[in-house]
């Protein structure tokens, strides 16, 4: 199986919209944060109308917000946004790892996403250790074979990045589904697929809870 990228991006447009997208999954770009139209066109070596028309595809997916008179701002998830992402998580992610088998290019994903997050964890690198977690969920997508499920999985990731970032404490969020990443891959590499959709179902459940608790308590602080 072809292990390369499954879409490509046809044009620069396209090509900045995607790298713009993967420094929000990084957590480069925060909720709220204001971008300099002319600082983010010199930094990726672009025109500011190549630039124009990326904000405009990420201002429709929801991921930025264009205000009058305040520019662009990286948007800022609500509360009934993270229920419906997890929502979408949950059949997502537990329908693509049903499909799962040790020999899939994703499960090699999944193993190097482990070994990415524990390196992190040693490294107190918390943040980087949350790369690692949307790596990891990628790369379960990745198990259902479908090029277009990946791209608008890409959205989902962004946005749920964006929601951990506005709750700013990324070790609470992400340290304990680390060793649960390790059992849902273990679950793959042996061939109980089974195993794995149950495992990821209460995984997705108890991350979802995490999450809401924190953005209640941000909300009353």
């Amino acid at each position: 199986m072809n292990d390369a990228p499954p879409t490509l991006p046809r044009t620069l447009g396209e090509s900045i919209t995607q790298e713009i997208r993967r420094m929000l999954v990084e957590g480069e770009l925060v909720p709220g944060q204001r971008l300099s139209e002319a600082a983010l066109a010199e930094t990726l070596d672009i025109s500011r109308n190549t630039l124009r028309e990326a904000f405009r595809v990420l201002t429709r997916e929801g991921l930025l917000k264009h205000e009058p008179n305040r520019g662009v701002t990286v948007a800022a998830p609500d509360m009934a946004s993270i229920i419906d992402l997890y929502r979408v998580r949950r059949f997502i992610e537990c329908k693509a790892i049903a499909q799962g088998y040790p020999q899939h290019p994703g499960a090699l994903h999944m193993q190097q996403a482990v070994e990415a997050g524990a390196r992190a964890r040693e490294a107190k690198d918390w943040v980087a250790v949350g790369t690692a977690n949307m790596a990891f969920h990628t790369a379960i997508v990745e198990l259902a074979d479908s090029p277009r499920l990946l791209v608008f999985y890409g959205q989902i990731s962004a946005e749920l990045r964006l929601a951990f970032g506005l709750l700013n404490d990324p070790q609470f969020l992400h340290l304990p589904f680390l060793d649960m990443n390790a059992s849902i891959l273990r679950c793959v590499e042996e061939g109980r697929a089974g195993d794995a959709v149950v495992m990821l179902e209460g995984y997705l459940v108890q991350s979802e809870r995490t999450v809401l608790a924190a953005f209640e308590r941000r909300g009353r602080g």
